[in-house]
């Protein structure tokens, strides 16, 4: 049983629906298949790629956050493809991200949280990362200051005003993701706030905003509250 895209007539197939109409037209289903390239015994790549769909919880946006291990679970998903599942959606961050960085240059609020998002918005555990900027909010670079739990981090703010030094930013925007999705401030956020904002005043520099990334959507303190506290 042949079960790749020739099992299909040619207006059905992934490969040539791309080539005519776009890559825009292909359902997820199909762009997973291009991937997958073949099925299983029993099982043509379109049905595979649909399990595997299914295994990520109906979306796309489930590779995001999915290793190795768990797709080779799926039946059909060898190590090779597992690889490959995993690699597209790294490349899927990378560009977000590049494209996120090239856009602002000078980064305000609304910008630095797109250039966090893809990368933060699937994690399953607390990322602190500050984003270091120039006199002009020039991005300067970033510092990833810890990897916490599913629901809390420490975040190491000698650690972060000494790498902000060393750059010669000027300004600070600390930027943290909560894994529920939900970017609700806690009482721990307002009290890393406030002891980074002292931090910074210290040292001569500028704590300008904190963002909390939470699923395709962000909550900044100053944007919010006006304040950092």
């Amino acid at each position: 049983m042949n079960n790749g895209m020739k099992a299909y007539p040619e207006s059905e197939r992934p490969y040539e629906r791309c080539e005519e109409y776009g890559a825009e037209v292909l359902s997820d289903a199909e762009l997973l298949a291009v991937v997958l390239r073949s099925g299983r015994r029993g099982m043509d790549v379109k049905q595979l790629a649909l399990e595997v769909l299914h295994a990520l919880g109906g979306s796309l946006g489930g590779l995001c956050h999915a290793d190795i291990a768990e797709l080779s679970r799926i039946s059909g998903i060898g190590r090779v493809k597992a690889i490959q599942l995993v690699c597209v959606a790294q490349i899927s961050k990378r560009i977000w991200k590049e494209e996120a960085g090239q856009r602002a240059k000078v980064m305000h609020v609304e910008e630095a949280a797109a250039y966090y998002m893809q990368d933060l918005r699937h994690e399953e555990k607390e990322h602190v990362y500050a984003l270091m900027l120039d006199t002009k909010m020039r991005r300067i670079g970033d510092y990833h200051a810890s990897i916490g739990s599913v629901n809390t981090s420490q975040v190491p703010v000698r650690e972060i005003v000494r790498s902000a030094l060393r750059a010669d930013a000027v300004n600070i925007i600390l930027v943290h993701n909560h894994p529920s999705g939900d970017p609700t401030p806690s009482a721990s956020d307002r009290e890393i706030n406030r002891n980074l904002n002292l931090a910074c005043r210290v040292s001569g520099l500028t704590m300008v905003d904190s963002i909390i990334i939470g699923d395709g959507r962000y909550y900044s303190f100053v944007e919010e509250e006006g304040s950092l506290s």
